[in-house]
């Protein structure tokens, strides 16, 4: 990378920082000030949330160059692993904010062990395949959270697997005074929400620094060079099995750190609230927004996030009216003009792996 493609890349990161901070700024105003009502108000976690799923996401699909449809399983983790984290501790630490921290940190241990273990079989795949598996594991892991029950009393954590469905909450043997956190099938229930709008933020900035200084330093170019040209990369001695590694657990991570928020904010969720749908929706934000490109990841999620409840009032033909619009956004950006006009709007709108050029 040349010194002119090394300071257009830190404007563009700077300008990413600066956009997002400048929004969280205003939001917060506006929600003070009571200029958003309590359903706008309730969108901004989930947001925050669906960013981080979007920027992670690219870095597996757009920067490494393969196609995961697993994503929503390693926000299940993170999110479930999340709430019992925060649930548990509920005695032991009062304060919300350390809590949802701690949460956030366990649900992105747990998905990155998850993405390692899933990583060690699939990431021996490539392209159809590979979505293939990741699709399959996504939805292994929706249904073993689906058949596990959780508790807490003073004796600790108590966890059982009900594989058969014979078995209850009642069967934990809970002490007095402990908690049920997980039912199975009803996913968890009665969860303290203390998902915040600025921690939401927060994670935003951590992941936009992880993601983009990876992207900038030696393990980036590295990953990049292997989605290029494979053989090339493997000729030089770069490990195509490390490297690919590194991303699919950071990615995986991000998104279990995003899962314990999403899952924070909802006094009850369920483990089909992860299903195929949800990769699949994260997956066209980063299509729409540009593979490798950050920026237009965040502005993808935010304006396809928000559309729905803003076609709200055509009823029943809403979700028509907005996926004939997601099919002419697609069809639009897809021409020679309209990409030549992103270009000049969106920061870092040309894809990442250019400034090796």
């Amino acid at each position: 990378m040349n010194f002119k493609n090394r300071n257009r890349s830190a404007r563009t990161d700077m300008l990413t920082y600066l956009g997002v901070t400048v929004a969280f700024i205003i939001l917060t105003v506006l929600k003070s000030t009571g200029a958003l009502n309590r359903s706008q108000t309730g969108l901004l976690v989930p947001i925050c949330c669906y960013i981080v799923m979007a920027v992670s996401l690219n870095l597996t699909v757009g920067i490494m160059g393969e196609l995961s449809l697993g994503h929503a399983g390693f926000m299940s983790v993170g999110a479930f692993s999340g709430i019992i984290a925060a649930m548990s501790l509920a005695d032991i630490i009062p304060s919300p904010g350390i809590r949802l921290a701690i949460a956030m940190v366990v649900g992105a241990i747990m998905a990155g062990v998850v993405g390692f273990l899933v990583g060690i079989p699939v990431l021996r795949l490539r392209g159809d395949y590979l979505a293939i598996v990741t699709l399959a594991f996504g939805e292994i892991l929706k249904e073993l959270i689906t058949c596990l029950i959780v508790g807490s009393d003073g004796k600790g954590l108590h966890i059982l697997f009900n594989i058969t469905g014979s078995k209850t909450a009642d069967d934990l043997h809970l002490l007095e005074g402990g908690r049920v956190i997980i039912k199975g099938a009803q996913g968890a229930t009665g969860t303290q929400t203390i998902a915040t709008f600025t921690a939401g933020f927060i994670l935003i900035m951590v992941t936009l620094l992880v993601v983009q200084n990876m992207i900038r330093s030696r393990t980036g170019r590295a990953i990049m060079a292997i989605r290029d040209n494979r053989i090339a990369a493997e000729s030089v001695g770069i490990s195509i099995t490390r490297y690919k590694m590194i991303a699919f657990v950071t990615s995986a991570a991000l998104a279990g750190a995003a899962g314990a928020l999403f899952g924070l904010n909802y006094s009850n969720l369920a483990a089909a609230k992860f299903d195929f749908n949800t990769s699949i929706l994260v997956l066209v934000f980063v299509v729409l927004g540009g593979l490798g490109n950050i920026w237009g990841s965040i502005i993808a999620t935010v304006v396809l996030y928000i559309l729905p409840e803003a076609l709200r009032s055509f009823a029943t033909y809403r979700m028509l009216i907005y996926a004939i619009v997601l099919i002419l956004v697609m069809l639009a950006t897809n021409t020679a003009q309209m990409k030549t006009l992103l270009g000049k709007l969106i920061p870092g709108r040309k894809k990442e792996g250019a400034d090796n050029e």
